[in-house]
């Protein structure tokens, strides 16, 4: 897929990330990058020819749109501007449906994922999303495509990647606030704030480590470190009980959902 014309638009953070994976997949040459503000790496790759940066509009093979989705429908028009009859279109934007993306766009190859911000450094997960009946062999291009961010999976049906957005693309945000909630605790029971912060940080790093290292689910990583009747069993009865993380954590993905549905309506 090295010879592939790519076009992406809207490389912050994430685009930004993929671009560089995309390079380091060799690439070079085959990348045009449309964005009003180019990040410093960006302007590096374009000093150096590895890539192209606001071209004129040019069907491409692949057109991956990573722009915020309160902007997409200003912009709907110059990037369908990019589109061809073969051009195959990947959004990775929140709440804006298939149905919109062939509309506004003009094109019936569309698909979408869902990236987590991990994936800013190898280690995100994917979740990827395509219309019926597309082909194999599009499923497998467009997974080359997001494995630079880490592990991919899907397709799965659009009617699931408000839950599995919920879940994964705003996970990472559920992680930092368990360390952020965990230092509180440690301070108001009279820990240093800088070393509070210290223990919770790099313990929920080590955790992921572990569990990313492991055969065993989390389920089972978690009784291995809970001894009977000790003290992390005390404060997970406490953490575990109906009201606490299990019912918190339902209402928060289900809030989630909601606010990406609610999103999908307002991009139409």
């Amino acid at each position: 897929m090295t010879d592939t014309h790519i076009t992406l638009v809207g490389a912050g953070r994430m685009g930004s990330a993929l671009a560089g994976g995309w390079l380091k997949a060799g690439h070079d040459g085959n990348i045009d990058i449309v964005d009003p503000s180019p990040a410093e790496i960006v302007q590096t790759w374009v000093d150096s020819k590895r890539v192209r940066l606001n071209p004129d509009p040019k069907a491409s093979d692949v057109l991956v749109v990573a722009v915020k989705p309160q902007v997409f429908g200003a912009l709907a028009d110059e990037i369908a501007s990019r589109v061809g009859p073969d051009t195959r279109v990947l959004s990775i934007m929140a709440g804006v449906t298939l149905e919109t993306l062939e509309a506004r766009l003009g094109t019936p190859n569309v698909a979408r994922a869902m990236p987590n911000t991990p994936g800013l450094v190898g280690k995100g997960v994917t979740i990827l999303c395509t219309k019926p009946g597309t082909a194999d062999n599009a499923i497998s291009e467009l997974k080359a495509l997001l494995e630079p961010l880490g592990q991919v999976e899907g397709p799965i049906g659009e009617d699931l990647l408000p839950a599995a957005t919920a879940v994964s693309g705003c996970g990472p945000a559920y992680g930092f606030l368990l360390a952020e909630v965990m230092a509180a605790a440690g301070v108001a029971h009279g820990l240093d704030l800088d070393l509070s912060m210290r223990l919770a940080r790099k313990t929920v790093e080590g955790a992921g480590a572990l569990m990313e290292g492991a055969d065993e689910d989390a389920a089972t990583l978690r009784k291995n470190v809970t001894s009977p009747n000790g003290v992390t069993q005390a404060a997970l009865e406490v953490l575990m009980s109906p009201e606490a993380m299990p019912s918190v954590f339902e209402k928060a993905i289900g809030a989630a959902i909601a606010r990406d549905l609610a999103l999908s309506k307002e991009t139409e």
